[in-house]
């Protein structure tokens, strides 16, 4: 069965994941902005949690959006006021995850995704949904979570 993880990470959490699963025989797909979001950190959150609030699709670099041999797909997804990051938004545009064993992974500062799991419920009905509280900061607990996959 081959397994891929797709993510965006701009802070790190979603690469301590990728090296996790990276180890667990799953391919890595790292997702790329063109363009970063501000380096002041307050500039970032307020435009990142506002573009991520109206579900803007930010444009990316080249992205390898040719899932079909693969079985399982794993996508990862920091949150940004309580919904996926823009480049995830345009990551899933781009995908058919139809007959895909699907797990989201989102990774949250608060440790809450509740109007993001609801959506991906909504849309992606038989998903598994994982919030992961910052993985960075709590890699043991999140390496146990993440070993039950």
């Amino acid at each position: 069965m081959k397994k891929l993880f797709i993510y965006y990470s701009l802070s790190g959490n979603g690469d301590i994941i990728a090296d996790y699963l990276k180890d667990k025989n799953y391919e890595i797909r790292k997702i790329e902005a063109k363009k970063g979001l501000p380096n002041n950190m307050f500039l970032r959150i307020l435009t990142g949690g506002f573009l991520a609030g109206i579900n803007h699709k930010t444009p990316i670099k080249y992205f390898d959006s040719n899932i079909d041999s693969y079985d399982e797909i794993l996508i990862g997804s920091p949150i940004w006021n309580d919904h996926l990051s823009c480049p995830i938004n345009t990551v899933l545009e781009k995908l058919n995850l139809t007959n895909k064993k699907i797990t989201f992974i989102l990774y949250s500062g608060s440790g809450e995704a509740k109007k993001t799991e609801i959506k991906l419920k909504e849309t992606y009905r038989e998903a598994k949904i994982i919030i992961l509280k910052e993985p960075k900061k709590n890699k043991n607990i999140v390496l146990e979570i993440l070993s039950k996959i």
